[in-house]
């Protein structure tokens, strides 16, 4: 069944709310100074029944110049407006504003609602019909019908609802998305109910029993009851009126403007990129960070407006922007707005949004133009490259894409694996589903061989450089959960640029090549440590006795320990691997035997002194051959002989 609502719209006392009174016999202003003033104030609701059974939910707005803000919020749920407007009066100032808000919030279908047509003769009302075409003129309204009628007589009510009846007809289904997703418009507590939240389905679908989440407060309730025109449902979907119960949650903590999504779907944003239409009735230009109200949803949020690409916003111009606000706002590409100026208060442009999650711009970045000028076209591969491009090092979840694009999921998943088949992008974690552009990874592989070359340079006696230290060198690797470094050494292998072995990576090309003097001090210092065993000098010791300075020689003494000749401990004392190796041995002999030796013992057995002796038998602990045992050491695993 296709769910459709129809909003009024028109100057205030030009019969919008007599009018749904005649049709329905419901009375939409039900606040006490509503009644006492005769003036609408806040959303009204109420339903009419088509010939063909269907039930169109209807929203009355304000239509006083104080309560707009109430009649934007109105009009974001509307698939199709009855313009008010009186005979006796003809076209007024908020006739002309609410039209402008209805073109902004991207409004296609509707028709003109001439009421009081018992109050004039034929002569005004022709001056009337002639006022109405100026105001359509150019607008979505330019061919409407045109319902001339009496809420008082009843005259031309019939006419009304044929008029709905085919115009309702005629709409199409509202395009399926996934995300469900409630602006608030109402929060009130029932008897027996609890917390009851209204408003207009704007998309997906809500049962009873369902789990959601408040946006952007983030808090989470169940879904105790639903109803639509009064009465209970199991389900309700978009484009629906509807009041939804909830199990335990507080009223205080739900308002108008709050958004209710399925939870962890929305993100929160105090940034929002748009394309921006200001209206060519505005007398001045906008200039950069015009300070405005943001009306969205049901919501009003101020902010300043950033001018992208140029100094100043001519009336009638559309251009790319960034709005900053000072309350953060859940939305989805795609999504309607209205900006009105902060004071006098007046309606000023309006669009839609193209990221509701994006990063601060600079401005002129041709980049980010171009991006945000591409996603006006709408084109599915261009808007993904896009977005992911955009999220950089960090990529961009399937669930932030569905948000950033509003490209249904089926669709979004065909898109995605052609992009990644083509290496537009990188699919970097298959749990969370996460993307980097191609540009992005192929970046950071030219990055690390380039810091590899730099380093090979910098440190050529050394055969590699250790896994970690690389990967520190990269904010982009920073996060401990990604796993976009292993993919990015893996690609590098398999390219055959780079060798990667245990915790080591060098560029395949390096080859460590001494000169014939570093030659003969590699050649002196093996002997030297041959030579002393297990008595070994310190190596600063090792450096001043062959004249070769700290650095270099540690260069030479790492070609040593890499291609396993010899063996460090610690306190600058290194050991030749034989020896190691002998005393290992003897070491593993007398475990076997006695089950465990003391460190007196341990001396005694080497015949060496104290400075040597910690350190050899805690590096058998650090090598996980013995293991302490109050102040004794034990095979730390039995040994097979």
């Amino acid at each position: 069944m296709k769910q459709i609502i129809l909003g009024t719209a028109g100057h205030i006392d030009h019969g919008k709310t007599s009018l749904i009174r005649a049709l329905t016999g419901i009375e939409t202003d039900r606040l006490k100074e509503e009644k006492e003033r005769g003036i609408t104030i806040e959303l009204g609701f109420a339903s009419i029944t088509l010939s063909d059974g269907n039930v169109v939910g209807i929203v009355d707005v304000p239509g006083h110049e104080k309560f707009v803000k109430n009649m934007v919020a109105g009009a974001s749920g509307i698939d199709l407006v009855a313009m008010t407007i009186a005979a006796d009066e003809g076209v007024m100032p908020q006739t002309r504003e609410h039209m402008e808000i209805c073109s902004l919030m991207g409004i296609k279908y509707g028709f003109i609602a001439m009421t009081k047509i018992d109050l004039v003769d034929e002569e005004l009302m022709e001056l009337a019909l002639e006022d109405i075409r100026g105001l359509t003129k150019g607008t979505f309204l330019e061919n409407a019908p045109v319902v001339p009628l009496s809420s008082t007589t009843g005259e031309g009510l019939d006419l009304f609802r044929t008029t709905l009846d085919k115009l309702c007809n005629d709409i199409p289904e509202r395009p399926f998305s996934p995300i469900f997703r409630l602006p608030v418009d109402r929060v009130f507590s029932m008897k027996g109910f609890g917390t009851v939240i209204t408003g207009t389905l704007a998309s997906g679908r809500i049962n009873v029993g369902d789990t959601i989440m408040v946006f952007p407060s983030l808090i989470t309730s169940k879904v105790r009851g639903i109803q639509v025109h009064g009465q209970s449902v199991d389900s309700v979907s978009a484009g629906t009126r509807t009041a939804i119960n909830f199990q335990g949650l507080d009223k205080e903590l739900v308002n108008r403007g709050d958004i209710l999504s399925t939870p962890d779907t929305l993100k929160p944003s105090y940034m929002v990129d748009a394309n921006l239409h200001y209206l060519s009735s505005n007398v001045k230009s906008a200039k950069p960070r015009t300070r405005v109200r943001f009306h969205y949803g049901t919501s009003e949020i101020m902010g300043n407006v950033i001018l992208l690409d140029r100094e100043e916003l001519m009336p009638g111009d559309t251009a790319p922007v960034q709005i900053r606000l000072e309350s953060p706002v859940c939305c989805v590409n795609g999504d309607r707005f209205v900006i009105r100026n902060y004071s006098p208060v007046k309606t000023i442009g309006g669009g839609h949004i193209l990221n509701p999650v994006p990063r601060k711009h600079k401005l002129f970045n041709q980049e980010i133009i171009h991006g945000l000028n591409a996603l006006v076209e709408n084109d599915s591969e261009q808007s993904i490259s896009f977005f992911i491009s955009q999220s950089g090092f960090s990529g961009i979840s399937f669930a932030n894409l569905r948000i950033m694009t509003s490209i249904a999921d089926k669709k979004l998943e065909t898109v995605l694996q052609k992009m990644l088949a083509s290496r537009q992008i990188i699919q970097t974690d298959k749990d969370k589903r996460l993307f980097v552009h191609g540009n992005v990874f192929d970046r950071l592989c030219l990055e690390i061989l380039v810091k590899l070359e730099q380093y090979h340079k910098e440190n050529p006696l050394k055969e590699s450089m250790s896994k970690q230290e690389l990967k520190s060198k990269f904010r982009a690797f920073r996060d401990k959960e990604s796993k976009l470094f292993p993919l990015v050494v893996a690609k590098l292998v398999k390219d055959g640029n780079i060798v990667h072995e245990a915790n080591d990576i060098r560029l395949s090309t390096h080859k460590v090549a001494l000169q014939v003097d570093l030659q003969d001090a590699k050649e002196k210092i093996a002997t030297i440590y041959k030579q002393t065993g297990l008595t070994p000098p310190f190596f600063r010791d090792v450096c001043g006795e062959l004249d070769v300075d700290q650095k270099t020689g540690r260069d030479v003494l790492q070609m040593l320990i890499d291609e396993k000749e010899v063996i460090k401990t610690k306190d600058d004392l290194y050991f030749d691997v034989n020896a190691i190796t002998n005393l290992e041995k003897e070491l593993v002999d007398f475990l076997l035997k006695e089950g465990e030796i003391t460190t007196p013992q341990f001396k005694e057995m080497t015949q060496i002194s104290r400075k040597y002796v910690i350190p050899l038998i805690e590096y058998f602990d650090s090598v996980n051959l013995t293991i302490r045992v109050g102040d004794t050491r034990q095979l730390r695993k039995k040994q097979v002989n």
